[in-house]
């Protein structure tokens, strides 16, 4: 798969949660996806080869750093909670896909009970 395939297939799976948006916070480099104001992934759009940022529970952002070379500490985010997974194949995108419901899935169990309704 291309950079750009990588990129756009990780964007799309964000985009496609209920009520996630895309912001830039951060400037024009890095797209932001949010749920309810509350950030779940971050995809640098010039990086090659491409990554993504997301939100891991903590247990299992150690074990899948310790399982893939491609998956770090998340790059200037909170090492505990954040995993940087760079998309280069090494990781199925499968598993990826997973990962990106499994960080949404966190911030979204965090929400009010009305946030969650209005999703």
């Amino acid at each position: 798969m291309t950079d750009r395939s990588w990129r756009d297939r990780v964007i799309a799976e964000c985009l496609a949660k209920p009520g996630a948006v895309e912001d830039y916070p951060f400037g024009d480099e890095v797209a932001v996806f949010k749920v309810a104001g509350r950030m779940f992934a971050l995809v640098p759009l010039g990086a090659s080869p491409p990554s993504v940022s997301l939100k891991c529970d903590p247990d299992l952002a150690e074990e899948l750093r310790a399982r893939h070379a491609a998956v770090t500490p998340g790059y200037h985010l909170n090492k505990r909670h954040w995993n940087t997974v760079v998309l280069d194949g090494s990781v199925p995108g499968e598993e990826v896909g997973e990962l990106v419901d499994h960080s949404y899935d966190l911030v979204v169990a965090k929400l009010t009970r009305a946030q969650r309704s209005g999703l």
